[in-house]
């Protein structure tokens, strides 16, 4: 289901205090940013924010669901945990809840080290060397090759 546009303007209202928040539609979700850190999302009317080990109590003692994308796998989920009610209509408890996701969350962008671009680089490389040798083993040998061994 896709998130109502009066939803996600409540819950980015109720985050003012956490500064500068924009959003971007997904998926029929909405992801949260702040500081190009990706921090939570909305779904079916539901706000989650991310959680590690520093904060998933916090989420657990509440009684609070993890996020599930696929509802015919429920096993399936992510890093992300709902919101307790109270907290989102609180916009000062809901903040602080949110920056805490925000200090997990990495950087959209800038995760990336030179060394890991370059190692993704180098995987691409190989990975297009792999393909070509692959499409010439699928075509069999070319018309000048059949050509040549014709000759002799």
């Amino acid at each position: 289901m896709a998130v109502k546009d009066q939803y996600l303007a409540y819950v980015l209202e109720q985050l003012a205090g956490l500064g500068h928040v924009r959003s971007r539609r997904m998926f029929g979700a909405a992801g949260l940013y702040h500081d190009d850190r990706f921090f939570g999302l909305i779904d079916d009317q539901a706000l989650y924010f991310k959680v590690d080990d520093s904060n998933r109590p916090d989420y657990l003692a509440r009684r609070c669901e993890p996020f599930r994308p696929f509802k015919d796998k429920p096993e399936y989920s992510m890093s992300y945990f709902g919101v307790p009610a109270d907290v989102l209509e609180d916009g000062e408890e809901l903040a602080r809840w949110a920056r805490r996701s925000t200090a997990i969350a990495t950087p959209a962008a800038t995760a990336k080290s030179p060394q890991s671009a370059a190692g993704n680089a180098a995987r691409r490389t190989s990975r297009k060397s792999a393909q070509r040798t692959t499409r010439k083993i699928a075509k069999g040998p070319s018309r000048k090759t059949s050509q040549r061994t014709k000759r002799r």
